[in-house]
Order: structure tokens, then C-alpha cells, then sequence
């Protein structure tokens, strides 16, 4: 059994001195784990950090096997959280949010997202929100995407400005008014590419996407949020347009 791949490196596990067990979300293999021989080496560790977009070739006697990888770099996004913080964070948080994905189920469109994010590091005042977007496609990844379309009370398609906390459909202006403090805020960026972004925007999406991850996801099998987003979030705060 063998296959070559491209993939970005989430986390790795020492095994023994020398070895590492890694963990790898792969475009056309899902989130998949490999033994990579020498992976704790001084020759390997810089192509073995989260954020990376490597080169894999699995190989195994059955399908069944943990298997082994040899790896090679081909994009260094990992490098950048050395210098930044909140990108140390976002990093963690991808590489902790992603395990709810079943192992060896590809998922083409987050990752290609994933990638689109870990690419726009070096835009400040762009990849919050595509972080929130992220998120906001794993719900729909695992079978709780948010319906932000229409309005969930009368149908209408503008001027969505909540989304339902019940339902999680969104709510016209309107429609939401009475009931407004009850209501969770919608991001226009998630409904409108061209739409203007602001500090506040991005709490929000956090906030919308952190609700449903936590109700729908992590809370039923007794899990929590990631650390990382929690640090992700507070160094957004205090310096949202860091370079």
C-alpha cells in the first residue's frame, strides 16, 4: 500500500529518540497519520512544523497500518509564527479544530481553505476573517453548516443582520428586532466578500462560528475549545492589525 500526497503538517508525536509519529491533513487522504523515521533529527525538524506544506509518499503492508511517510517541504508557512504571535495561534488552533474531522476522510474544499489562510499570513487585515470563514466551513464539514441565504422568519434575503441562535438560520433586521439581544450577530464578510472589515466584525464571526462549534460539536462529546483560539482571540484584541 503506498501513496503520494500533498498535505499540511499539523502536529507531531515522538516515538522512541528518534522517530515521530506525524499528523498530516492531506488533500486527497484526509487527516492522516504516518511514522517518519529520524523525525526528531536537526535534518528534518524544520520541514516537520506545523503549518507546512509538505510533499508526503505513505507506504504500508495494509491499508489498516499507521504506515510510514517520507516527506519533503515544499511551502514554509510554519517559519512565520516564529515572529507573530496570533499566527502561533491560528496555527494551533487549525491543527486542534481539524482532529473533529474523521481520519483518512478527505475534505478538498477546507483544505484548499486552510491553505488560502496558512497563505495569508502576511496580509494582517485579511486572514482573521478568513480564520472565521475556516471555521465556519468546518461546521459545514461536519454536518452543521449555518443557513445564512434567507431570513429564517420571512424569507428575505437582505439585510440579514442576526443569525438564530435556536436555528442557527439568519434573521433580517427586521424580523430580529424584538428579540435582538437573543440574537447573535451576523458578519456581513460571511455573506459578503466585498463587504468592509472591521475589528468588531471579526469578534463577532468568532463568537458565531465558537457558539456552534461548541453546541453542536465539542460539547456533546465532552470536549471544550482549543486553548490556541482562546490566546488567538485575546492577541486579536489587543493587536488586531499586527503586522
Amino acid at each position: 500500500m503506498d501513496w503520494s500526497d500533498e498535505g499540511i503538517f499539523l502536529s507531531g508525536k515522538p516515538l522512541g529518540e528518534a522517530n515521530l509519529i506525524a499528523e498530516v491533513l492531506t488533500l486527497e487522504h484526509g487527516r492522516h497519520l504516518g511514522l517518519v523515521r529520524g523525525g526528531q533529527s536537526r535534518r528534518i525538524r524544520p520541514t516537520l512544523q506545523p503549518g507546512n506544506l509538505v510533499r508526503v509518499t505513505w507506504r504500508a503492508r495494509l491499508a489498516g497500518h499507521l504506515g510510514g511517510y517520507t516527506v519533503e517541504l515544499m511551502e514554509a508557512h510554519g517559519a512565520r509564527a516564529l515572529d507573530d504571535p496570533r499566527v502561533l495561534a491560528a496555527i494551533g488552533t487549525i491543527a486542534e479544530l481539524v482532529k473533529l474531522l474523521p481520519e483518512r476522510d478527505p475534505h478538498p474544499e477546507l483544505y484548499a481553505t486552510t491553505l488560502h489562510v496558512l497563505r495569508s499570513f502576511a496580509e494582517p487585515d485579511i486572514w482573521p476573517a478568513l480564520m472565521v470563514y475556516w471555521e465556519f466551513q468546518l461546521l459545514q464539514e461536519l454536518g452543521f453548516g449555518l443557513e445564512l441565504t434567507s431570513c429564517a422568519a420571512t424569507g428575505a434575503t437582505e439585510d440579514l443582520l442576526y443569525v438564530s441562535p435556536k436555528s442557527a438560520r439568519a434573521v433580517s433586521r427586521e424580523a430580529g428586532a424584538p428579540y435582538a439581544d437573543k440574537m447573535l450577530s451576523l458578519p456581513q464578510f460571511l455573506i459578503d466578500s466585498s463587504a468592509p472589515l472591521a475589528p468588531s466584525d471579526i469578534t463577532a464571526g468568532f463568537a458565531l462560528t465558537g457558539y456552534f462549534l461548541e453546541r453542536d460539536v465539542l460539547t456533546p462529546h465532552g470536549l471544550k475549545l482549543p486553548d490556541a483560539r482562546g490566546r488567538l482571540l485575546d492577541l486579536l484584541q489587543r493587536e488586531p492589525h499586527a503586522a
